[in-house]
């Protein structure tokens, strides 16, 4: 993980455009000039580690600093020596990056990790001793950020690092925080770097690390992260948005007058709200110009409402609608559906009299500071509830957190990682598993679809975009090969259809256990773990493919009388009636008829689709009425897995509910699938539900409809 500088005037933090608000920049030559001084006495921090307890201090007032001095101390003593490219003690990098946690509000445990996160890599300090003088959660961070050794992997060991990191922060989240902060320091000093280096880091940065810091939901490290990499992989849109934002600069800026109509508005309103301009980043501004052509003075900034309470939010959105025009559809809701990264804010725009369109940003002071640091700003995830109650000031301590016999349940694994870490087990080799990250990593939204069947967990999380094919291989793994079809919110749907965030799916596993999947599956599937699944499949079994359409075969047809209108009577004296066999009317049925040629009357559903077509063709419907008498003709189709006697079994079902047959038809099987389409005539109509549901309880019975 080494880390490379640069001179000032070429590295990028040197960019004053580049700098975020607020953020402490590290002075390298005076922490290096302190770093070689060595530590100092054990009463009090070494001066160089002296901005990394004050960050920790702002947020965590009665933290224990004497573990980040021990952690200083083993740093310092072991990277003496090292030097960074740009002449700089190496030590200055592990407390540049402890400072970025520092400051985005990072325990101490994590803080501890940080300044230690290079010593197993590049000096002779071991995970035992580690362990020994740290406990075992410092060190399982540690390892998880230390590289794999390049001379047991060779070009692999990149792909190998990121998956040993992956499965890490599957465990322990605050793995990757460290390694996004690691990164960031390195982009910031990657000046040094030849340009063909500097390029093949920041790809790597774009496509993974920026992807993942979205996912975290630290937004202060991707916001900076996006900037670093625009810089060098597009120089010339970069000079060109920076020539946009050095030219607003000099014109009149209309947010702050904004800002100000917003915090009058709000306290006449009585509501407790601090209001903020924030500027946005570079890529931001990029995007905006790409999207609206021609930007006006508004389009460079936001405004961002801070308030107490999440009813709050809601306040100040309606005092925001009532005394400004919005813009409805900018409109968004991340309190009530948050997004998968943690993320909650009301997100609106405004219009001004003046005609400027402002974008506006309402959350609490818990929701800004978890937008801002993701996973950072929820603390230990492990620690123990009582243990942080009793002794806040202990929640960092690896020695505590060692000695905790409770299961680990960490909240910020969602289902994005638990995808990717049962996935990434069947990753056949590291070219694959690199190129599928990128690809996971590239779908930017998530869904949350239902298990019709009741079991655990009830959600599968899925990317957007997903289909039945994906829901099966998330809910089953390899079993999925057998699945012959769906049910999406009660109705019958193929494999390949995609899902939308809150469907219920039912997904119907074949009874063969050795059905395989089609090959046209890949061409839907969207997860990982569903296309290596598949694919690993069908390069085992390439003579077993199954065919993708039904083997051309007449079907078997059992016919018997055939009727007429049944019970149905139109409103057109001598006229012959027919029940439709698109939709098989029956009593109660709300029904409309049509003259057909011939003068005959054909009797449809009120809601099937002929009767839209007929009046689409200016088609004058005759109306229809049914007889006192019960009996009723109907078509009914019923969808199951083949098996032996199962006609047999089907009708004789029918039969026990004295039913008459009038035709049936089975259709060839399909993926092991049979359709049976059944016109009968019933006794009474009010029979028909009870007839379905014997049909239904027939073994290897799915579904049973109206046609």
């Amino acid at each position: 993980m080494s880390a490379e500088a640069t001179n000032p005037e070429a590295r990028p933090e040197a960019r004053p455009e580049l700098r975020r608000r607020g953020r402490t920049r590290l002075d390298l030559r005076r922490l290096g000039r302190a770093a070689l001084l060595g530590p100092t006495s054990r009463d009090r921090l070494p001066d160089a580690i002296g901005h990394v307890a004050e960050a920790h201090r702002a947020h965590h007032p009665d933290a224990d600093l004497s573990i980040l001095r021990r952690a200083y101390v083993l740093a310092e003593s072991s990277h003496r020596g090292q030097m960074r490219k740009s002449g700089e003690p190496y030590i200055t990098h592990p407390l540049a990056v402890t400072l970025i946690l520092a400051e985005l509000g990072a325990e101490t445990t994590t803080l501890t990790a940080s300044l230690l996160h290079d010593t197993v890599e590049d000096t002779e300090v071991t995970l035992d001793q580690v362990r020994a003088e740290f406990g075992d959660e410092v060190c399982f961070i540690v390892d998880g950020v230390t590289k794999v050794e390049k001379i047991d992997y060779g070009a692999a060991a990149e792909p190998e690092t990121f998956r040993k990191m992956l499965v890490a922060t599957g465990n322990d989240v605050r793995v990757m925080s460290i390694k996004l902060a690691d990164r960031l320091h390195n982009m910031r000093t990657l000046g040094v770097m030849r340009p063909e280096k500097q390029a093949r880091i920041a790809k790597v940065t774009r496509d993974v690390l920026i992807p993942l810091a979205e996912r975290l939901g630290v937004q202060a490290l991707k916001t900076e992260l996006e900037d670093l990499v625009f810089a060098i992989l597009h120089p010339e849109e970069y000079e060109h948005t920076r020539a946009l934002i050095a030219a607003h600069s000099g014109e009149r800026d209309p947010l702050p007058a904004i800002a100000d109509s917003v915090k009058a508005v709000l306290r006449d309103a009585g509501i407790a709200a601090e209001v903020q301009v924030r500027p946005r980043h570079f890529v931001s501004v990029h995007r905006i110009a790409r999207k609206r052509g021609e930007l006006r003075g508004s389009d460079f900034g936001r405004i961002l409402v801070l308030v107490g309470e999440n009813a709050d939010c809601y306040a100040v959105l309606g005092e925001l609608h009532t005394c400004f025009t919005p813009v409805v559809s900018e409109f968004k809701d991340f309190i009530a559906a948050p997004k998968f990264n943690l993320y909650q804010s009301l997100h609106t725009a405004v219009a001004t009299p003046e005609g400027y369109v402002a974008e506006v940003i309402v959350r609490t002071r818990q929701m800004h500071r978890v937008a801002e640091a993701g996973v950072v700003a929820l603390g230990n995830p492990y620690a123990h509830a009582a243990t942080e109650a009793a002794a806040p000031a202990e929640a960092g301590s690896a020695a505590e957190a060692a000695d905790c016999d409770e299961e680990r349940v960490d909240p910020t694994r969602p289902g994005w990682l638990s995808r990717l870490l049962d996935w990434q087990q069947s990753a056949p080799d590291p070219d694959t598993f690199w190129s599928v990250l990128r690809a996971e990593l590239a779908q930017d939204r998530e869904i949350t679809v239902f298990r019709a069947d009741g079991g655990a967990p009830g959600t599968i999380s899925l990317p957007a975009g997903a289909s039945c094919i994906d829901a099966a291989y998330a809910q089953y793994g390899e079993a999925a090969h057998g699945c012959i079809g769906a049910r999406v919110n009660g109705r019958l749907t193929s494999l390949a259809s995609r899902l939308s965030d809150g469907d219920t799916v039912q997904l119907l596993l074949a009874q063969d256990a050795s059905s395989g999947p089609a090959a046209d599956w890949l061409e839907h599937a969207r997860t990982p773990a569903a296309r290596i699944a598949i694919s690993s499949w069908l390069q085992a079994h390439p003579d077993s493919v199954k065919p993708t359409t039904a083997p051309a075969r007449a079907p078997l047809s059992v016919v018997g009388a055939r009727g007429g209108g049944g019970n149905a009577v139109a409103d057109l004296p001598d006229a012959t009636v027919r029940l439709a066999g698109c939709c098989t009317p029956v009593p109660p049925d709300a029904v409309a008829g049509f003259v057909v040629r011939g003068g005959a009357v054909t009797v449809h559903r009120i809601h099937c689709a002929a009767v839209a077509q007929m009046r689409a063709l200016g088609r004058t419907s005759v109306a229809v009425h049914w007889r006192a008498t019960a009996d009723c003709r109907v078509t009914l189709l019923a969808e199951s897995f083949g098996r032996p006697h199962l006609l047999a079994d089907l009708t004789e079902a029918i039969a026990r509910q004295g039913v008459e047959v009038v035709s049936a038809t089975v259709e060839p099987p399909v993926e092991q699938r049979v359709r049976h389409t059944y016109t009968l005539q019933l006794p009474d109509a009010t029979g028909l539900p009870a007839l379905m549901r014997a049909m239904r309880d027939v073994p290897g019975v799915y579904d049973v409809r109206r046609a």
